[in-house]
């Protein structure tokens, strides 16, 4: 028999051990670019099924990309704050969830719940490819419970004056800021030099010290990991496999127009 896949998982104790890890984010739905990304030793990929097209189908082509590629961890980011949705997510074998706008405590415990096998939680058991389809479900779904990374956003005005309430749950690992929501829902949006955007931020920042977990969010070019690290984030996700290609796209062709002219 294999080992289970839950004793290859590292981002859960990157993030309790003040490890500082680095993530990527892919949403073209492309298995290859996936599998690019995988391959850079990143600790995880997010594999964004919200504000993309992608099936649970797709979104699990994305998971074995990353997974051939090397040892990076995989995290889905479900489209809500569903049940349904986050045990989908789960099945497919990635190693954390993240659920967007997440405003109070009480939805941060149902995600949790979401993500724990009973007595601990709701999820179903069922052979997936989290369990080897079914060959390591014993061993899954002993050790699930305490690998799977938990990870909601703060999104909204509301989600900032909730955020230590939400961080203080009980297998909660993390709060992680959208900041383009956060931005808009502030009235401020893309504004990030706000001083009602940063201030939102060291509200998020004291609500997170105070639950003693870290705080991480997405950085979207050199300027803002430079500027996101500055402010205080425990952690970056470091661009987006759209940004890569773009910009890189961008560059090139720059390069050679300026040698036409």
């Amino acid at each position: 028999m294999s080992e289970p896949r839950t004793e290859k998982m590292e981002l859960r104790n990157q993030l309790a051990d003040d490890g500082s890890p680095i993530g990527s984010w892919v949403s073209l739905g492309s298995p290859a670019a996936a599998e690019i990304v995988g391959a850079l030793d990143f600790d995880f990929v997010v594999v964004d099924t919200e504000h993309t097209p992608l099936s649970v189908e797709s979104a699990g082509e994305l998971v074995r990309a990353v997974d051939a590629a090397g040892d990076t961890d995989t995290v889905v980011r479900v489209p809500e704050n569903d049940a349904t949705q986050v045990k989908r997510a789960l099945d497919l074998g990635a190693a954390g969830v993240m659920a967007p706008r997440i405003e109070s405590g009480a939805e941060a415990e149902s995600l949790v719940a979401a993500a724990r096998y009973p007595p601990g939680g709701v999820r179903g058991v069922a052979g997936s490819r989290a369990n080897d389809y079914g060959a390591n479900l014993d061993e899954s779904f002993t050790s699930a419970n305490d690998a799977i990374a938990v990870i909601p956003q703060i999104e909204s005005e509301t989600g900032v004056e909730q955020a230590e309430e939400i961080a203080r749950v009980d297998g909660v690992h993390t709060l992680f800021v959208g900041p383009a929501d956060l931005s808009a829902s502030l009235g401020c949006f893309g504004e990030y030099d706000d001083p009602t955007f940063l201030d939102a931020l060291d509200r998020v920042f004291a609500a997170a010290e105070e639950a003693d977990v870290p705080v991480g969010t997405l950085a979207t070019g050199p300027a803002e990991i430079d500027s996101w690290h500055e402010r205080g984030f425990d952690y970056l996700i470091v661009g987006t496999d759209i940004g890569y290609l773009r910009k890189g796209a961008k560059a090139a062709k720059k390069q050679y127009e300026s040698l036409l002219r």
